[in-house]
Formats: structure tokens, sequence, C-alpha cells
């Protein structure tokens, strides 16, 4: 009866909630009196032998059912080593062809970290991946961009596990008049270094909502110091950080943590 249970539990993990897609919507009151944009968050995409160019599609054409006006790519986009990138290019363009895409990089997509993790130890091919398929890669870079009557300052952050977060170098500058500024960066834990700066909004992945979530515990696996910041939307002070669960996975299994598509009104 208890291997029994065992392998059920495993065929639901691997066969079923790991691709059950769950799509969560939340509203912002950031510059309420300013018309709405609405955002898709993705992250921790993870293509890989058990994150599929097909399931991604799939979970990309789910997103943009909701017509976004701005799309925020935060992270991990592969595991490991990837070698289809010509065919990952064709599917990330569909992103950046139906709204404006921005992405940072995660820890898996190249650097120390990764380098020492079965990984790239340089973020070339991810970064060439990005730009073949039209996503406007952030990487320690501010951007100002207009989408109806909002002013949005898009800025991106290198990973901290990789010791390329730089906040100092981006975000010192004062936020424009009526302009909203949102910030990608992979891992939440990356909020300690932004506090002394002026930001709105952070969108995170990184944890996978703590890929097994098991009840009465929580996210005892999720890869972050603050276990308080796991998933979800959280306001920090006058601020706000969305922490979405991801798309993909590590090792195609998932437990009560479906994968996220993200819809923010803001």
């Amino acid at each position: 009866m208890f291997l029994g249970s065992m392998v059920g539990t495993g065929a639901y993990m691997r066969f079923w909630e790991s691709g059950w897609i769950e799509v969560t919507r939340r509203s912002l009151p950031i510059a309420p009196d300013l018309e709405p944009i609405r955002i898709l968050h993705l992250s921790d995409l993870h293509a890989s032998r058990v994150v599929s160019l097909g399931y991604l599609e799939r979970a990309f054409e789910i997103g943009l059912e909701h017509k976004p006006d701005l799309i925020c790519l935060t992270g991990d986009f592969i595991t490991w080593k990837y070698n289809r990138f010509e065919d990952y290019a064709d599917t990330l363009r569909s992103l950046s062809d139906a709204a404006p895409t921005f992405a940072c990089l995660g820890n898996h997509d190249g650097g120390t970290w990764a380098g020492r993790s079965l990984g790239y130890s340089s973020s070339e091919q991810v970064r060439s991946l990005l730009d073949q398929s039209g996503v406007q890669l952030l990487h320690n870079r501010m951007k100002k961009i207009r989408i109806g009557n909002r002013t949005i300052e898009m800025t991106g952050l290198g990973d901290i596990w990789n010791n390329e977060c730089e906040p100092d170098k981006v975000l010192n500058e004062a936020i424009g008049e009526g302009a909203t500024r949102i910030v990608l960066s992979h891992n939440p834990d990356s909020k300690e270094r932004l506090m002394e700066f002026r930001w709105d909004l952070m969108l995170s992945g990184h944890t996978h909502g703590g890929q097994l979530y098991l009840p009465g515990i929580g996210a005892p696996f999720a890869p972050v110091r603050d276990k308080r910041y796991v998933r979800g939307l959280h306001k920090i002070q006058d601020r706000w950080l969305n922490i979405t669960k991801g798309v993909g996975n590590l090792h195609g299994v998932r437990l009560n943590c479906r994968p996220e598509i993200s819809i923010l009104e803001v």
C-alpha cells in the first residue's frame, strides 16, 4: 500500500502537476490616477530535457491570451547546458512579437555559479538567444519606455549567485516625474541590496514557489535565505515585490506548487 502510494504521488508530481499551469491575476495600486498597464510576468522557463519547447509554447499562448501591454521575463531560461537555441529563439519570439519584452538573467543562464554547477561559465549563449528572439536583455541597465500615458523605467539586474547584481550602477538616478520604475531581478533575496534605492515594483522568480510545498511546513527547499518571500505579491514599505512560481522546473516534478503565469494590472 505504501509503495503504491509513493509511486502514485511520484507519477502525479512528474506527469500531472508539473504541467498543470495556473494563471494568477493581481492588481497593484501604483499610480492609480494613470491608465493601468497589464504585465505578463514569466520566470524560470528552464528549457531542458524535462521542460520541452512545446510545453513552453503552450504556456506562452496561455499568457498571451490576456493581451499584455508589457512582458517581463526574470531569468533561468535554461537548465545547466542546452543545445536547441535556434528553435528556442523561434519559441520566444512569439512573446516579443506580441508586446515589448524585457528580461534579466538567472543563475542557470551562465556565470561563475553556473560554471561550477554543470552550466555555462559565460552567459554568451543565453544573451545570443535573447537577441535572436527580440527579447531586450537589461543587465544592470535601465531603459525608459512609453505605454499609453505611462512612462515606465525598466531596470534589469544581474544575478546575485553569479555575483553580477550591481544596483548602484543603475538605480542611483532619481525616478522621473510621474514615471513607474520596474526592476527585474531573478532572485528575491536581492531585495536587501535594493532597499536604499527608489523603485516601485520588483519582479522575481528563482524559488519555483518552493517547487515542493509541504502542508504545515511550507517550502523548506526554496533556494533563498529569506523564506518569507517564496511566492506571491508582497508589499515592502512603500513598494511591491512579485515572486512568480515559474513556468518550468528542475528534475521534472512539482508538488502543491503548480507552474504559474502571472498577470499584473499596474
